[in-house]
C-alpha cells in the first residue's frame, strides 16, 4: 500500500491494473541496434567502468545538440552581448552591477550570480581582465569552475557514471512529480544498452495509473527488459524484488530502479524512498548500492531545483543530476547554481523527445553552448 495521506485518492487516479509481464529485448535486426563491439570485447570486470567513460566521451562530440537546446536560456543571456559591446574599464562597476542582474534573470541565482562577478572584478584588479573578450572569456571560466565543483566535491570525472565492477551495477532513479523519470530512464537505458550493457528496468512507481505502461513501452523502444508491474505494492519491496531477480539471473550488467514522483515536502514519502534505498543494498548483498543515486531536474522550473535537489540529497544523498526540458526552458542557469552550492555533479541534459537527446553532461561544452564566442 502506498504511503500518503490519501488511500482513496489513489484508488482513483491508479484504478485496477493488472501486472505487466516481464518483457524480453527484441533481437536486433541485422544491421540494426548493434551493440558497440568494442565495449562488448573487453568484458570481464571492467566493463561498466568503460560504459561509463564512454557515456561521458560522447557528451563532448554532441555539441549541436547541447547547443540547439540551450538556445532559449542563450537568448536570454544576450544581454550581455550587448553589455559587452560598450565594455570599458572606466565604468567596469555599472557594467559588472548589469551583468549580475541579467545572471539573476536567467536563473543563476543571486549567490552564484555574486561569485561569478567577483570572479570578473578581481580579474580586473589583477590587471588579467581589460577588454570586453577578456571579460567574455572569465565569465565562461568562473561558470566552468562552479561547474566543476561536483567534480572537486566527489572526485576527478565524478560527471561519469560510476558503476560497480561486480554485476549487476544498480541506479536508483528520483525525482518530483512531472519531472520526466520515466522517459530519462527509458533514454537511459537505450544509451546503456547500446554501449554493450544489458538492462533491466524496476517499475518502482506503483502509485501513478500509467507508471507500468509507459515504462513498458520505453522498454521496448530501448530494446531492454522490464520486470513485473505489482499494483499497489510497496515500491521497496518491488525494487528488492526486481533487484533480486536480476542478480538470480546473473545476466544483467545493469538495473534501473523507477520510483513515483514526490513532492521534496512530502516527509513521508520522502522516508518511503529511503526505504526503497536501503532495500536495493539489502537484496543485493552489497551495502555500497545503488552504485548511483540520480536526481531528475525540469529544466522549466529554474531556481525551484536548488530546494528539491538540497532535500532528495539530505534523503537519498543524491550522486548525479539529470536536467530535463532544457530545450523548453529559458532558466537553464539554475543548474549551476546547484552544482555551487550542494557541489552534485551534473550527468545528463535532456535536450529534446528523441531516444538520442539525452546527452551526457559536459562542462565545457554547456559553458561554450550558454556564451559562444562572437
Amino acid at each position: 500500500m502506498y504511503i500518503g495521506k490519501s488511500h482513496t485518492t489513489r484508488q482513483q487516479r491508479c484504478g485496477s491494473y493488472k501486472s505487466t509481464p516481464c518483457l524480453q529485448p527484441r533481437r536486433p535486426l541485422a544491421g540494426r541496434g548493434r551493440m558497440s563491439t568494442n565495449v562488448r570485447a573487453s568484458g570481464g570486470p571492467n566493463l561498466l567502468q568503460r560504459i561509463g567513460r564512454l557515456v561521458r566521451e560522447k557528451g563532448q562530440s554532441d555539441f549541436d545538440r547541447v547547443f540547439k537546446g540551450t538556445a532559449k536560456t542563450r537568448e536570454r543571456l544576450s544581454v550581455v552581448d550587448e553589455l559587452l559591446g560598450i565594455w570599458s574599464l572606466d565604468d567596469y562597476e555599472d557594467t559588472l552591477e548589469e551583468l549580475e542582474e541579467a545572471l539573476i534573470a536567467a536563473d543563476f541565482g543571486p549567490k552564484t550570480a555574486l561569485k561569478v562577478v567577483d570572479r570578473i572584478r578581481d580579474g580586473i584588479k589583477a590587471g588579467r581582465v581589460k577588454t570586453a573578450d577578456d571579460t567574455r572569456a572569465a565569465l565562461k571560466d568562473a561558470i566552468l569552475e562552479l561547474l566543476k565543483k561536483g567534480n572537486d566535491k566527489q572526485g576527478a570525472g565524478s560527471s561519469e557514471l560510476k558503476l560497480s565492477s561486480s554485476k549487476p551495477a544498480v541506479i536508483l532513479v528520483v525525482g518530483v512529480n512531472g519531472s520526466g523519470k520515466t522517459t530519462t530512464i527509458g533514454k537511459l537505458a537505450h544509451k546503456l544498452s547500446n554501449e554493450g550493457a544489458k538492462v533491466y528496468l524496476v517499475p518502482g512507481d506503483t502509485f501513478r495509473a500509467a507508471a507500468a505502461e509507459q515504462l513498458a513501452e520505453w522498454a521496448k523502444r530501448a530494446n531492454v527488459t522490464v520486470g513485473a508491474f505489482q499494483d499497489r505494492a510497496k515500491p521497496q519491496k518491488v525494487i528488492a524484488q526486481g533487484c533480486e531477480t536480476a542478480l538470480k539471473d546473473g545476466s544483467y550488467d545493469v538495473v534501473i530502479c523507477d520510483t513515483a514522483g514526490r513532492l521534496h515536502t512530502a516527509y513521508a514519502l520522502m522516508e518511503e524512498l529511503e526505504a526503497c534505498k536501503k532495500a536495493i543494498g539489502t537484496s543485493t548483498g552489497n551495502q555500497s548500492q545503488p552504485d548511483e543515486v540520480l536526481l531528475v531536474l525540469d529544466g522549466t522550473t529554474g531556481l525551484n531545483m536548488l530546494n528539491q535537489a538540497r532535500e532528495f540529497n539530505e534523503s537519498v544523498a543524491v550522486t548525479g543530476l539529470i536536467l530535463t526540458k532544457l530545450d523548453g526552458s529559458a532558466r537553464g542557469g539554475a543548474v549551476v547554481s546547484v552544482v555551487d552550492q550542494l557541489g552534485i555533479p551534473v550527468k545528463f541534459v535532456g535536450v529534446g523527445e528523441a531516444l538520442e537527446d539525452l546527452q551526457p553532461f559536459n562542462e565545457d561544452t554547456f559553458a561554450d553552448a550558454l556564451f559562444p564566442k562572437s
